[in-house]
């Protein structure tokens, strides 16, 4: 039988922006149960829900003081419960974050860690003696700035953070570690979640001999001094294999749950690093790819990334996504000045429901929601404070959802001033705005996601792609005897395909099919394919050039 997370699409949701239901200005689980039926109503499969854990919430969540709490911010453990009941109710799979590579500094395991060197949790940290000169062990340098190393006076020694400093890194050489989150996870399981979204899930094992990284590939030296390491020995460890290994094994004792690892590499070694994490059958079960959240917006883009995925990991799986809560709304990204937004919006859906693997959308794509402008009075997001204003953080992309243009905040909070300003032109498409108007974006992705749902081609066909010049893209899924073609025009100029055979549009489209047509060799049996600025067409069957 086939697993339901092989062909599900996943909708993830960001708590503190979902929903207020309490009226402080931060979204709760309470609020999340009273919109799930809005989620439900676009034909998504699972929800994800984003770190609603005890924290201090120095990094928004991902700063975990109790893993089997829930923060006062979003509720109590029974609103939890109640989440799910409602979520299973709707046929709704949930799909919870799992920070295991670090901890928040507050976590009562660091405190008791750093009191001196032979407590019981001495070495549930990575903690290194200084070199001889007072400096850090070694060259590792912080995702968000400075070294990788924070000096702590009580020890006399440095202790490891890939993050914030008060986001210690666990030891995972130490099999205790892993027993103790294992056993974390396994409450959760007991509560009823599909599935776990581990965070940062390369960043597990360190190199124990703490060897210096060397130099990435840079020409122009990056804004951000990590991006000029090749991470080789402080993420993406050989070692890391067992411990998925022994994650496997935990939810290989419950039916039908899964993992799904975030694998924070560049390039083509993230998507090797996907393949490697995935493959098998007892490792996870798919991997989150960084690949297509970048301004990076060609063809040959999405195609190299598919292809590559699936040349090193044929019994792989992957789960692709164009937003989420780390990086810039995808429209803002990819619609080029003078372009209409609208449009990027309804063929970035049809796009990625054309895709092979899991599918991930974030709260408001459904919208067609833009980044918001932050200003620095605003910013919330102070683990990135430093590299402003070249970089402006991640608060652009958490903004509260708007369900009601004409209440206050959007219908999001009844408070004055939510932890995130929704500005106008976030306002502009809120959700009531887009529901009874049948040429919304709301509705083209419920068509698009009916559309995908209805097509075993597009849930468990194989992949190829037509030879296309940039800008456009053309991705055949096979199934069995039968087929479909996705094209799609991947800019803001007007495009013409002309293929060796009449093929029916079927599905959602954006443009105009005509044929047959006098072809080549004179017969009727060309097909002419017009593509506007960013539009597509599905065609029934296998298109040839």
């Amino acid at each position: 039988m086939r697993e339901w997370w092989r062909d599900a699409v996943i909708y993830q949701i960001y708590p503190r922006s979902f929903q207020d239901d309490s009226g402080d200005g931060i979204g709760d689980l309470k609020g999340i149960i009273r919109r799930l039926d809005h989620v439900a109503s676009l034909g998504v499969d699972a929800i994800w829900l984003s770190p609603f854990f005890t924290s201090p919430d120095l990094d928004m969540g991902y700063d975990v003081s109790d893993y089997k709490g829930v923060s006062p911010l979003f509720g109590d453990i029974n609103d939890f419960d109640a989440l799910v009941e409602k979520a299973h109710d709707l046929g709704l799979k949930v799909i919870i974050d799992q920070v295991l590579s670090h901890t928040s500094d507050q976590h009562p395991w660091f405190q008791e860690s750093r009191q001196n060197r032979t407590n019981d949790k001495a070495d549930w940290y990575v903690w290194a003696d200084p070199k001889k000169d007072g400096t850090p062990p070694n060259n590792w340098l912080s995702i968000f700035g400075g070294s990788g190393w924070q000096f702590d006076t009580r020890r006399h020694q440095y202790y490891l953070h890939n993050f914030l400093t008060e986001q210690p890194d666990l030891n995972f050489h130490n099999p205790a570690v892993v027993d103790a989150l294992l056993d974390a996870m396994k409450f959760w399981l007991e509560r009823g979640v599909d599935g776990f979204r581990l965070d940062t899930v390369n960043f597990y094992v360190h190199d124990a001999d703490l060897t210096d990284n060397p130099p990435s590939d840079w020409e122009v030296f990056p804004n951000n001094p990590y991006e000029a390491q090749d991470q080789e020995f402080s993420k993406s460890r050989p070692e890391n294999l067992e411990i998925l290994k022994r994650l496997r094994d935990l939810t290989d004792q419950y039916p039908d749950r899964m993992m799904v690892g975030e694998c924070g590499e560049m390039g083509d070694k993230q998507v090797r690093i996907m393949g490697e994490y995935t493959s098998g059958g007892d490792k996870l079960h798919m991997a989150y790819s960084f690949a297509m959240l970048s301004p990076e917006h060609t063809a040959e883009h999405f195609r190299h990334t598919i292809e590559v995925f699936q040349e090193t990991a044929p019994d792989g799986w992957p789960c692709w996504s164009f937003s989420n809560h780390d990086v810039a709304r995808h429209v803002s990204r990819w619609t080029p000045k003078g372009a209409d937004p609208e449009a990027v919006a309804r063929q970035s859906i049809a796009m990625l429901c054309s895709f092979p693997g899991t599918l991930n959308i974030y709260q408001g794509e459904e919208i067609g929601q833009t980044q918001t402008d932050i200003l620095w009075e605003e910013l919330q997001d102070t683990a990135n404070a430093q590299f402003w204003p070249e970089y402006k953080g991640r608060d652009g992309c958490r903004t509260p959802m708007v369900w009601e243009k004409d209440a206050p905040q959007g219908g999001f909070s009844t408070s004055d001033k939510p932890w995130l300003p929704v500005k106008a032109p976030q306002l502009a498409r809120a959700v009531d705005t887009q529901e009874d108007d049948t040429n919304s974006i709301l509705n083209a992705y419920r068509r698009t996601l009916a559309f995908r749902k209805s097509r075993h081609e597009l849930r468990y066909g194989k992949t190829e792609f037509l030879d296309l010049p940039e800008p456009l893209l053309g991705v055949i899924r096979s199934e069995e005897d039968s087929a479909i073609t996705g094209i799609f025009n991947l800019s803001n100029e007007p495009q013409r395909v002309v293929l060796k055979k009449e093929l029916r549009p079927v599905g959602p489209m954006v443009g105009s099919v005509e044929g047959p047509v006098p072809g080549k060799s004179g017969k009727s049996d060309d097909c002419v394919v017009d593509l506007p600025p960013f539009g597509f067409v599905y065609l029934d069957g296998k298109a040839e050039i």
